[in-house]
């Protein structure tokens, strides 16, 4: 890693995925010897909230949750919102295969993330935040409820924070574990007492009407723990790490044929090839690289040919693919890439909360195709009719991304990998 290493600003260490479970947490006394909360008596001592919004819009920060948007200009939204009361959600639901990313930043450091989510309130006005998170997580939870405890203890939370006219609670709320939990209107309507399922989009964003009806900003873990570095060290110093268009660093979660998964922060526009062979030790089995999944199974995978391409958010659109919240999935050549999508597809099927019954039904319809496929028992039609559905599900008016997800990554496995499938059908 060497020269890759010298840019992190989230996690000390690479942390292999089996080692998850053995992760220390480190106390308030050691965040705060090594500068914790420096930034946060900088943003309410001698900044302004529209100071604060600045920093970070002119830093570059796009959120790590999925779709890249700019944090800045999220803020700026919020804090312009006019209402008597506003909120924030840190979103940790981690609902994805193959991310563990959330998770090892609460477990390691929760102070980061408490500290990047009292700055952001205090940016946006916002005097009540929750930290929504997978119910499951019972160590990472355990966790937070003792870091919050010991933030509150030493004036960090609560009534006139630092000797400011600010004050903020912040409370734990628990998901439930499932992957359209992790949608952020979902996550609005567990919090308020409700099932999981999203909301149409338009005519309500939660920034204009989210939480109780209020404005409500919704950010990731690692986003929000991106702040407090930001806002101590400086924009200038953020936007020199990474990619022009995509600046700082990214946790990339590595699974599937790899040597060595796990999480790695590197800089944006690392290339997957990098990523690949640099922190994984290659693909493992003396299996050479077929196909990489950049977003997980909700995305099309880079094939051979695109190895090269750099790990950022409009790269990989520009190829097609997507960075999503960059829980990479490589696939070795001597792996079925019919079975692996799915496996993909039968996740979504299950997951999908049945309130739009274009996604409902979809899911199931190419889940049953695929496998068919899979199993042997494929007809010359039965490709066609998977790639019809594939067409007709794009253009489907649902509530959340769980379609399109699907959809993009059976479509774009059967163009890039249809000998595949004919051979399964041929056989």
């Amino acid at each position: 890693m060497n020269n890759l290493s010298e840019q992190r600003i989230l996690l000390p260490n690479d942390i292999y995925i089996k080692d998850i479970d053995s992760i220390e947490t480190i106390s308030i006394n050691n965040y705060l010897s090594s500068g914790g909360y420096k930034a946060l008596a900088k943003a309410v001592k001698e900044l302004k909230s529209q100071d604060i919004i600045e920093e970070v819009k002119k830093s570059g920060l796009r959120g790590r949750g999925g779709a890249g948007f700019s944090t800045g200009q999220k803020w700026e939204l919020a804090a312009g919102a006019e209402a008597d009361e506003k909120y924030l959600c840190c979103n940790a639901a981690e609902g994805e295969p193959g991310t563990y990313k959330d998770r090892c930043l609460i477990r390691m450091n929760p102070h980061q993330l408490i500290e990047g989510i009292i700055i952001a309130s205090y940016a946006i006005g916002a005097n009540k935040s929750y930290i929504y998170i997978n119910e499951d997580y019972a160590k990472e939870i355990a966790a937070l409820e003792k870091a919050l405890k010991e933030a509150k203890d030493k004036g960090y939370i609560g009534e006139k924070i630092l000797g400011s006219g600010f004050s903020l609670n912040i409370n734990i709320a628990k998901c439930p574990n499932k992957y359209v939990a992790g949608e952020e209107t979902a996550m609005i309507e567990v919090i308020e007492g409700r099932p999981a399922k999203p909301w149409q989009k338009p005519p309500f964003y939660p920034v204009a009407k989210g939480l109780y009806g209020k404005p409500t900003l919704v950010n990731n873990t690692e986003t929000l723990s991106n702040i407090p570095h930001i806002i101590l060290k400086g924009w200038e110093w953020f936007s020199k790490i990474g990619s022009h268009k995509s600046p700082g660093t990214m946790l990339f979660t590595l699974t599937g044929d790899i040597n060595k998964p796990g999480i790695y922060e590197l800089p944006l526009g690392t290339t997957m090839k990098t990523l690949i062979n640099n922190c994984g030790v290659g693909i493992k089995n003396g299996m050479r690289f077929k196909a990489a999944f950049p977003a997980g199974p909700s995305n099309a995978p880079i094939i051979g040919s695109q190895i090269d391409v750099s790990l950022d958010f409009d790269s990989l659109k520009e190829a097609g693919s997507g960075l999503g919240s960059a829980a990479v999935t490589v696939v070795g050549d001597a792996k079925c890439i019919v079975n692996t999508i799915a496996g993909f597809s039968k996740f979504f099927m299950e997951e999908s909360c049945g309130q739009c019954p274009p996604c409902q039904m979809g899911t199931v319809k190419m889940y049953r195709l695929l496998q068919k496929i899979e199993d042997g028992n494929g007809e010359v039609n039965d490709l066609a009719n998977l790639e019809n559905t594939c067409s007709l599900l794009e253009g489907e008016k649902v509530y959340c991304h769980l379609l399109k997800g699907a959809v993009l990554s059976v479509k774009n496995t059967i163009k890039h990998f249809r000998n595949e499938f004919e051979t399964h059908i041929n056989k």
